[in-house]
């Protein structure tokens, strides 16, 4: 694990709660306060540099890793998740709407947070409900009134996101957005979150990261972060000067598509580079 490349999430290892943890692909994963740092990720994320907990991990002897037992959602307790619609340029298309000339902007409640493996439940109040890949931005420092081109800064990682949407419900009147996208188990994120430094050494810039919408293993469409219409930069600059963005906060900044889910499918987000999270779609309340 050299550089600054850094992968965290959260893990049950043997005999063990949900615990933060350092994610190596060649040696497993190491829990954070093993390694001298504060058992929570956003505050993690608001104390720590990424060279520090890089130097760290990479001096961990392998005897200090672990196979875990189960990946779980990264945390659960961000202050806020942003959520904005219609933000690539083709998914609008699809829709038959214009793309707005502001970030479309919607908030969600911490209790719609599932992980990796998790069982998406289609609510019994819902005919059609929609899966959408995301490249969910985590925010490291506290930012307010941060301007565009600092805005990057501020920016922890990325990880896959699927964030769920009843899209009969909204589609009844566009005041129900709210609705229809906070339902228990719409917002899926995981495995593991990427330090943005890792991503851009893998990309060379977001905006050649690839998100992907995939169903029962096909992938239903397909787009570059170059093609959303407000950049990762433009919406944390945008948010921060709606209100103060704290470390772990989230914002999902749209999807390249959303396919329509029913009871047995499974959907994914695949981004190459950061990472694929995948969930079965189970009958709800």
């Amino acid at each position: 694990m050299a550089g600054r490349f850094v992968q965290v999430g959260s893990a049950k290892l043997a005999s063990s709660n949900e615990v933060p943890v350092v994610h190596d692909p060649d040696r497993g994963v190491v829990p954070i306060a093993d390694l001298g740092f504060a058992p929570d990720l956003p505050t993690l994320f608001g104390t720590t540099t990424l060279a520090k907990l890089a130097v760290a991990a990479e001096r961990a002897p392998d005897s200090a890793f672990h196979s875990p037992a189960e990946v779980v959602a990264p945390y659960r307790n961000p202050r806020k998740i942003w959520g904005i619609g219609l933000n690539y340029l083709e998914h609008a298309g699809d829709l038959s709407e214009n793309v707005p000339t502001e970030p479309a902007s919607f908030m969600k409640g911490d209790h719609t947070i599932i992980g990796p493996g998790d069982p998406i439940p289609v609510p019994s109040q819902s005919r059609r409900t929609t899966a959408e890949a995301e490249l969910g931005l985590v925010i490291g420092r506290e930012c307010y009134q941060v301007e565009e081109d600092e805005a990057l800064d501020h920016i922890f990682g990325v990880v896959p996101v699927l964030d769920q949407t009843a899209e009969d419900i909204l589609e009844k009147n566009p005041r129900f957005l709210t609705r229809s996208k906070n339902f228990p188990g719409f917002f899926s994120f995981g495995p593991w979150i990427t330090s943005l430094d890792a991503v851009l050494a893998h990309w060379g810039s977001l905006d050649a990261v690839e998100v992907s919408t995939v169903l029962n293993g096909e992938v239903h469409r397909s787009n570059t972060i170059a093609n959303m219409a407000f950049s990762p930069a433009f919406l944390v600059s945008f948010h921060s000067k709606v209100m103060p963005l704290y470390p772990g906060d989230i914002i999902s900044p749209g999807t390249p598509g959303a396919v329509h889910i029913t009871v047995g499918d499974t959907a994914e987000s695949r981004i190459p580079g950061v990472g694929t999270l995948t969930n079965p779609v189970t009958t709800g309340r």
